[in-house]
């Protein structure tokens, strides 16, 4: 499923992967989804205004930083040497279950991940249209779904939610 990704949405989706695994999460939610997409930035949408540092003031990462620190441990040194390579997209892959359809993981060095519900369709909505897949497309399916909590964390880190979806192209059902 990767090889539709672009290599910025790739990188964008392995981010949020490991978000998620670090922070010791059963599955990828849409909250990490949007962090990675904040950190990686794999597009160039103006009015995607929102920061990493706003998103992970909204998500609750579950870091031990602070008590790891008080036993000596740099959490960022260990993480640098003991995790070369494990970034390359070539050692990550993304299924989906054959027994049961809608269980879809991603794989990599650090581990697996099932994707939540909520970004199993933002995946499968990024994928709907032929092509790539775009960190627009991305960003587009978690908008799709009102229900997942994005667009709340967006907007309260002072995005115009009306002129991003203008700006990235999003289709709007309209209603009479």
């Amino acid at each position: 499923m990767l090889a539709r990704f672009t290599d910025p949405a790739r990188r964008t989706l392995i981010r949020a992967g490991t978000l998620a695994l670090d922070a010791g999460r059963p599955a990828l939610t849409p909250e990490l989804l949007l962090l990675a997409l904040a950190e990686v930035r794999p597009f160039s949408l103006e009015r995607f205004t929102v920061t990493a540092e706003d998103v992970r003031g909204q998500v609750d990462l579950g870091d031990a930083r602070e008590l790891l620190a008080t036993l000596g441990i740099d959490l960022d040194a260990v993480h640098r040497r003991t995790r070369e390579g494990t970034s390359d997209p070539a050692r990550w892959r993304l299924t989906r279950s054959r027994i049961k359809p809608l269980r879809v993981t991603l794989y990599g060095p650090l581990g697996a991940v099932p994707l939540a519900m909520h970004v199993r369709k933002a995946v499968e909505v990024a994928m709907w249209r032929p092509g790539a897949v775009t960190g627009e497309r991305l960003l587009w399916g978690l908008l799709a779904d009102c229900s997942n909590g994005v667009g709340r964390i967006l907007r309260d880190g002072g995005v115009d939610l009306r002129a991003l979806v203008e700006e990235a192209g999003i289709p709007v059902a309209r209603t009479a």
